[in-house]
């Protein structure tokens, strides 16, 4: 059953659903009575999903960076569900290291996946949304505030998918759509994980002032994205202090372009030694479903979708699973 949340009863779509954040969001909204569609690369770790979820879910394994199938997903979406009414934008990799010495197609893929990839996802749902009057929450990160060394792909990508999703506010707002931008700092998920495994680049982050240098649960980050969902919040931030970040940003570039050469040419020997790919099981996920062809394989009775690359779309019906702890409820203005 749910909890009574006003959200009941709705539909969100989650990309990047396989894990982490877009995950654990996708059974905080279950348990609050959302059908939930889950977009994402591991159809394996989306079915698991799906069938962990409380309530009605299907999932898709898609690639976020594709117009074409990004289409079909929505209309099949529609189609399964009758509406659509939340999105988010979730989706996302990372690469470290320097970049004089990065991989171009890493580096490259960051920007596609966070960028291009968010866009790609509300362009091909947002008629679903202009239709219900629904909200799209794209996931952006503390690096969309304020540069970091090493991190050039990520801040660019962020930086760019927080100007795009407040473009988008402006244009959709009179149609009745809500776009929040989510701001997370470091949040343990398989992406962070996957960047501390590099000593060199967690000694760096670890070495930035308090609050910024420490990990953060992602319990409590999930919960006030759910939070933000339900206000339709032009803004969400994952950690209480972030808020703050907003009326300081424009003095994070000068400050850290003084102080951060100095730790940078510190740890330079070492910093040249990272691993130069996408990190965590999520970048790994991406790295091999380009290196292997078609990128998905259509499930036994489940509608598919076959584009220009030969792709489909994988779905499949949920089970009923465990059911997560609630979150705690917020006012709601949806109508």
């Amino acid at each position: 059953m749910s909890n009574g949340s006003t959200l009941e009863g709705r539909v969100a779509v989650v990309t990047g659903a396989a894990r982490g954040v877009g995950e654990l969001l996708a059974r905080k909204l279950s348990v609050r009575g959302v059908k939930v569609a889950l977009v994402g690369l591991e159809p394996d770790e989306l079915k698991r999903v799906s069938e962990r979820l409380y309530g009605e879910s299907q999932y898709w394994h898609a690639d976020v960076t594709d117009h074409e199938v990004m289409t079909r997903v929505a209309a099949e979406v529609k189609e399964r569900f009758g509406r659509v009414d939340i999105v988010v934008a979730n989706a996302g990799v990372a690469t470290g290291g320097p970049f004089v010495d990065s991989d171009p197609d890493s580096w490259r893929r960051v920007i596609e996946v966070n960028l291009v990839g968010s866009a790609v996802t509300g362009r091909a749902f947002l008629p679903a949304l202009i239709e219900s009057r629904g909200y799209l929450l794209q996931i952006a990160s503390l690096a969309a505030i304020t540069p970091a060394p090493m991190m050039t792909a990520y801040c660019a990508s962020k930086s760019g998918v927080e100007a795009y999703a407040h473009c988008l506010r402006a244009e959709v707002g009179h149609r009745g759509v809500g776009v929040g931008v989510g701001y997370l700092s470091w949040t343990d998920t398989d992406m962070v994980r996957g960047a501390d495994t590099e000593e060199a680049m967690r000694e760096l982050r670890e070495r930035l002032p308090w609050p910024a240098g420490k990990t953060y649960p992602l319990g409590p980050a999930v919960d006030r994205l759910v939070a933000g969902i339900e206000r339709r919040s032009s803004h969400v931030y994952g950690q209480w202090w972030l808020r703050g970040m907003q009326g300081v940003r424009g003095y994070l570039p000068g400050l850290i372009g003084t102080f951060a050469p100095r730790e940078v040419r510190r740890m330079e020997p070492r910093l040249r030694g990272v691993a130069k790919g996408l990190v965590g099981a999520g970048g790994a996920a991406d790295e091999r479903t380009r290196g292997s062809g078609p990128r998905s394989r259509n499930s036994s009775g489940s509608p598919s979708v076959t584009d220009r690359n030969a792709w489909d779309v994988r779905a499949c019906l949920s089970g009923r699973g465990p059911i997560p702890s609630p979150t705690n409820g917020s006012e709601s203005t949806w109508a």
